[in-house]
C-alpha cells in the first residue's frame, strides 16, 4: 500500500533516481517530472501531497511554478520544498516568498529532507 503522493520535479535524472528511491523506502508514493510545464502539469493532474521542486528547469522555472500553485485556490495548500544548487540569500527569499514551505539547497540532506516532509505530511 503505497502511501502519501510526493512529486519530484527536477531535470537531474540521477536527483529523480535518488530521491524515488529514498521517498519509496519510507513508504511515500512517487511520480517525477523533468521540466517545469511537465511539472504543473502533474501537479494539476496528478493531485500530489507534496512537491519537491527544483528552480533551474526547462521550460518554465521552479519560482514561476511555485507562485501559479501558491496563486490558484485549488492548490495554494499543496506544501512546496525547494531543491537548488542556487545559494544565494536573495534567491532563497524569492522561493520562501513565491510561496515554498522550505528551501534546501544541492547537494542536500537526506535525513534532514526526510524529517521536512514528514512534518509538512503528518499522518492522520
Amino acid at each position: 500500500m503505497a502511501g502519501k503522493k510526493i512529486l519530484v520535479v527536477d531535470d537531474e535524472l540521477d536527483v529523480q533516481s535518488i530521491l524515488s528511491f529514498r521517498l519509496e523506502i519510507n513508504g511515500y508514493s512517487v511520480i517525477v517530472a523533468s521540466d517545469g510545464e511537465e511539472g504543473l502539469e502533474k501537479i494539476k493532474n496528478e493531485n500530489p501531497d507534496l512537491v519537491l521542486l527544483d528552480l533551474m528547469l526547462p521550460k518554465m522555472n521552479g519560482f514561476e511554478i511555485c507562485r501559479m500553485v501558491k496563486f490558484d485556490d485549488r492548490l495554494k495548500g499543496l506544501p512546496i520544498i525547494i531543491l537548488s544548487a542556487l545559494d544565494k540569500e536573495e534567491d532563497k527569499k524569492k522561493a520562501l516568498d513565491s510561496g515554498a514551505d522550505a528551501y534546501f539547497l544541492k547537494p542536500f540532506d537526506l535525513e534532514g529532507l526526510l524529517t521536512k516532509i514528514k512534518l509538512l505530511l503528518p499522518e492522520k
